[in-house]
């Protein structure tokens, strides 16, 4: 017959296990939990009298706390700025979606930039990435 008088200490020491896991659960999400995100600003909050917005003024920070969804309609815009300053009439979907992530990484942490100098430096990697070299 087993012997029950130790099943009550098992238990026991099951519990406390249990319990002093749990608070290191809860201590270690404490210590570690990030304030929330603020609220995105959507780009139309940056618009003049007449509804346009100056892009060569739009900081790293606006772009940062904008809507993804405007954050790509910016980065449609900028590709098709510069490629219509390159006379090119084509638009490489994969590289746009990797300078704009890299735009985006770049402008987080450099808040205080110009997008404008943001994609500067980031054409200025993907030419070098490519060999492409500036005549």
């Amino acid at each position: 017959m087993p012997n029950n008088k130790r099943a009550p200490l098992l238990v026991s020491a099951f519990a406390a296990v249990c319990i002093t896991s749990a608070l290191a659960v809860t201590s270690y999400t404490s210590a570690n939990a990030q304030a929330p995100a603020p609220t995105p600003t959507p780009l139309s909050a940056y618009v003049d009298a007449n509804g346009f917005i100056d892009v060569q003024k739009l900081t790293c920070d606006q772009l940062a706390n904008t809507y993804q969804e405007d954050a790509d309609m910016l980065a449609a815009w900028y590709s098709g700025w510069y490629n219509g300053l390159a006379r090119k009439h084509f638009m490489d979907v994969k590289k746009g979606a990797r300078v704009e992530h890299e735009v985006i990484v770049f402008c987080k942490a450099n808040r205080d930039k110009k997008i404008i100098e943001a994609l500067a430096v980031v054409f200025k990697d993907e030419r070098a990435r490519l060999g492409i070299e500036m005549k």
